[in-house]
């Protein structure tokens, strides 16, 4: 099969789909890999890391043209739609629950469209977002905490507090990978931790994890309203899988909360789970609303790009290897796991949640498959 790299042109996206060792194991299995120079530079990978292990640098309207498989990091902008085909697969995140346009420019071209974040295994887990949730977990405080400085928009306030002075008060709304991520780096700067979730399994975990040094609250509006009053920095860490993100935090419960508080929402790339929240960039990410700082950076793992491209084609890999051996038919025939990663097959849209966000029947699987 031919596989192509185009380089990301989203603003700020630093990270690239494929890794030298990648290109690799592909070109060992019988496949001929194009790249778009330059697709790695910003990841700490030259064009000629690539071409040793047998690539090709291709110019980007070759590498769309003649690939049968496009490997990305984020959903293509406008720019890219027309150079979206028939027949093509596409795997990449695409988290289309959010972005209705690229739905219908992804019917209209025929395009056979993977998301990785609906990649799921039986157990509901989500092999390849976990890594990206992990590392956006982790930046969301990372992140929070710098924006609380006066110089950055906020409060002023040191999240960890100092001998005499309380800490800040961190609020995680949701235990999954997210949460369970902002809820580490929250604990190891000191901060005064609460977390949110309507899964009461969840918030044993966390309690069982950290024995005491967090609060764990049932979610629902009352307590959700109430913690944002308290909230130094207020992290939106919640996911449904392919759906869009459910508004928790509406615009009343904003107008309440503290003067130069801090709202980091992971969700806003599945339309945010703040109603007042929209995305940003890393070039200009905050902004303020009723004097609260938004920070709504759709591609937060950018920011981090060598390490979250590794942490990203570690789990990648084995799924682009089956894809490109045995076709998209029979490894999504043969792998349940990435059969739940179609979103949109041939101007079909398969998946669920994604139809649903377009007003549409979902097509069953089953019969595109056949």
């Amino acid at each position: 099969m031919i596989i192509g790299v185009p380089k990301e042109i989203k603003t700020g996206e630093q990270r690239v789909a494929l890794t030298p060792a990648g290109v690799h194991d592909l070109v060992a299995h019988g496949h001929r890999v194009l790249i778009e120079p330059g697709a790695g530079t910003g990841s700490g990978f030259r064009d000629e890391d690539y071409t040793k292990e047998g690539a090709s640098l291709e110019p980007v309207d070759a590498v769309w043209a003649q690939a049968e498989l496009i490997l990305k990091v984020k959903e293509p902008i406008r720019v890219e739609y027309p150079r979206l085909r028939s027949k093509q697969i596409l795997f990449t995140y695409l988290h289309l629950a959010a972005v209705p346009d690229l739905t219908r420019a992804l019917q209209k071209s025929g395009t056979i469209a993977i998301a990785y974040e609906t990649v799921q295994r039986a157990d509901g887990s989500l092999p390849l977002l976990t890594p990206m949730s992990e590392v956006a977990g982790r930046l969301s405080v990372q992140e929070g905490a710098y924006h609380l400085g006066k110089a950055h928009g906020g409060r002023g306030i040191l999240l960890s507090g100092v001998p005499g002075v309380p800490p800040g008060n961190v609020v995680v709304l949701g235990a999954g990978t997210v949460g369970l991520n902002a809820v580490r780096m929250a604990v190891g700067l000191g901060g005064d931790v609460s977390v949110l979730d309507v899964n009461v399994d969840r918030l044993r975990h966390v309690d069982d994890l950290y024995r005491g040094q967090v609060v764990t609250v049932a979610s629902n509006a009352f307590n959700i309203a109430r913690l944002a009053q308290r909230a130094d920095l207020l992290v939106g860490a919640v996911l449904v899988a392919g759906a869009r993100a459910p508004i928790l935090v509406p615009e009343w419960t904003v107008k309440t909360m503290k003067e130069g508080s801090v709202i980091v929402d992971v969700a806003v790339d599945q339309g945010g789970c703040v109603e007042t929240m929209h995305p940003t960039t890393l070039a200009d990410p905050i902004y303020l609303v009723h004097g609260v700082v938004h920070y709504g950076v759709a591609n937060m793992p950018a920011l981090v790009p060598r390490t979250s491209t590794f942490a990203l084609t570690n789990v990648t890999l084995p799924y682009i290897v089956e894809l490109a051996g045995k076709g998209v038919a029979a490894a999504l025939r043969g792998n349940p796991a990435l059969a739940k990663g179609l979103n949109v097959s041939q101007g079909r849209i398969v998946h669920p949640g994604v139809a649903e966000a377009v007003g549409e029947k979902a097509t069953p699987l089953e019969s595109v498959l056949a």
